[in-house]
């Protein structure tokens, strides 16, 4: 595969293009991923700007590792180098080391130091009064920059004020030759007049011994065309995505307050999915589902909760999901528990008294058939809701949350939770033959199931399927095809959920999370009694059924 071309080298390559380049200012990583967007090669990390975007002054008020944190951000959001807006190199020569070494570390492409005095003013403001650097003393910062850097790519621009003091041409001049002398990678030359006619002299006396890059926010009305008859290297834009941005931001806010509404300006702004994009959530979004269990994946719950039950006159007119168990009912603490592992879609299989599962936030499908059918049908039914992970279970349980959290971490496309602490009794359950017996080890490697069946020999029996288990979306595709398949035979209405689980293992394994207690399945009044204790046990202690 072949390697990106380093920052540092992408700018070097500007700079000594045979054509004229051009770099736009940025002011914080959000900037500088549209000025990339845009298409420009490189980012001016304008000091005006930064500066600007902290609510402070040019002044060198703030400090330079508050700088450093900007370009971070900068670095990090973009593929194109940046230039540093240095401005003195926050210091003396020792200054100028640390900086160089502290740009590297964040791969900064390159810095430019102007020579005036720290702290800076803006050349744009009383200019003529500025002070100059010592030649000799600039001349050792450029030295001790380049002495510094470990990149051989990496580039320090030495910048000319000697128009802006109104020190004139020869100045200009003199100095631009020392700091070439000094190691300086390019001579950045700033003018603020209104036109070009100093950048002019100065190119004609130069004759093109040196890289030479231009500031033309002044002279912006020169054509382009100008800079290359000059023979400019490159050309900074150097602050106007902060001027673009902040004449939008005060238009609308203009806007908002005098109408007190969001009408007139929703259509004139992007929208918040744009920054969204912008922001790479599309990115975290698929980082979540390959590294999270929950969080980001696209993860729903189907309940099983069409049967009336047999618990007497409790479930005479409501089906047994809506017994009360310590104030609430088996389907709302069932509800409560997959919200707390973040599953907030969850669809429920109504059945006897459809008409008063109507619980807020959840989904229904009807098995209008509960009577003739079993959980499998209803199912079936459901089966438009097996999507990417999916946990399905049974609505008479009550259980604790880590059991969920266990099957979301699982990564296996089929996964069906068995308690290894299992007692026979005169009720229908699922038992299950696993290639290895429950241990505590159990959860250093899968254990597969072999057989399920209320009907197997006591001995061989590692467990009890608990009426809950997860597929994933491939796990989703073999399910539905193999209901499918099911669904196609004469007795399809009373199969149950062992009858579906056999038949997959036919082609497909299917893995076995043990567990020992911390769940209930409501079958009797006894059953009721337990769960009211259950409610206040944690999720360490066993509760037997």
């Amino acid at each position: 595969m072949k390697q990106p071309i380093k920052k540092t080298t992408q700018l070097r390559n500007l700079i000594y293009s045979k054509d004229l380049e051009f770099i736009m200012e940025a002011h914080n990583g959000l900037s500088a991923k549209i000025v990339e967007e845009a298409g420009f090669k490189g980012i001016w990390g304008s000091g005006l700007s930064i500066s600007a975007s902290l609510g402070v002054r040019d002044n060198n008020e703030a400090s330079w590792t508050q700088v450093l944190e900007v370009l971070e951000f900068m670095s990090d959001s973009t593929t194109i180098p940046i230039l540093l807006d240095g401005d003195t190199g926050y210091g003396n020569f020792n200054n100028m080391r640390r900086l160089v070494m502290k740009l590297e570390q964040r791969d900064i492409a390159g810095v430019c130091i102007e020579d005036k005095l720290f702290p800076k003013t803006n050349s744009f403001i009383s200019g003529e009064t500025q002070p100059l650097a010592d030649i000799d003393e600039f001349c050792g910062k450029i030295k001790a920059a380049k002495d510094t850097q470990t990149d051989p790519d990496f580039v320090v621009v030495a910048r000319v004020e000697a128009f802006i003091a109104g020190w004139g041409l020869k100045e200009a001049l003199r100095r631009a030759e020392a700091y070439r002398n000094a190691g300086a990678d390019a001579i950045l030359i700033h003018s603020k007049k209104s036109n070009p006619s100093e950048i002019e002299a100065f190119m004609k006396e130069w004759g093109n011994r040196h890289p030479v890059i231009i500031v033309p926010t002044k002279y912006y009305s020169t054509p382009t065309d100008k800079f290359r008859e000059m023979g400019i290297s490159l050309v900074i834009w150097a602050n106007h995505t902060l001027r673009g941005s902040i004449t939008a931001m005060q238009k609308v806010c203009r806007q908002i307050a005098k109408d007190e509404s969001l009408i007139n300006v929703e259509d004139k702004i992007v929208s918040v999915a744009e920054v969204f994009r912008l922001q790479g959530a599309d990115e975290l979004q698929a980082a979540e589902k390959k590294y999270l269990p929950t969080a980001g994946k696209a993860v729903n719950a189907v309940i099983l909760a069409a049967s009336q039950g047999s618990l007497g006159e409790i479930t005479k007119d409501i089906p047994k999901t809506l017994v009360k168990i310590g104030g609430k009912s088996i389907l709302e603490s069932q509800i409560e528990t997959f919200n707390q592992v973040g599953i907030k879609e969850i669809t429920v299989v109504r059945g006897f008294a459809k008409e008063k599962i109507s619980l807020p936030n959840i989904n229904t499908v009807d098995n209008d058939e509960y009577q003739d059918t079993t959980e499998l049908y209803s199912l079936f039914l459901a089966l438009k809701e097996i999507k990417e992970n999916t946990i399905v279970s049974y609505g008479d349980l009550v259980f604790k949350s880590y059991i969920l959290n266990d099957l979301l971490n699982d990564p296996n496309d089929i996964t069906i939770v068995v308690d290894a602490d299992f007692e026979e009794n005169e009720n229908y359950h699922d038992y299950v033959i696993t290639d290895q017996p429950y241990s505590k080890r159990s959860y250093l490697f899968d254990t597969k199931l072999e057989k399920i069946d209320p009907d197997l020999p006591k001995e061989a029996i590692n467990g009890e399927f608990i009426g809950i288990f997860k597929t994933n979306a491939k796990g989703g595709q073999i399910l539905r095809d193999t209901i499918a398949k099911l669904a196609a035979t004469p007795n399809f209405r009373q199969l149950r959920m062992k009858d579906l689980f056999n038949e997959i293992l036919k082609t497909h394994p299917i893995t076995v999370k043990f567990i020992k207690g911390s769940w209930l399945d409501i079958n009797s009044i006894v059953d009721l009694q337990k769960a009211g204790d259950f409610n206040c046990l944690t999720p360490r202690l066993s509760v037997r059924r």
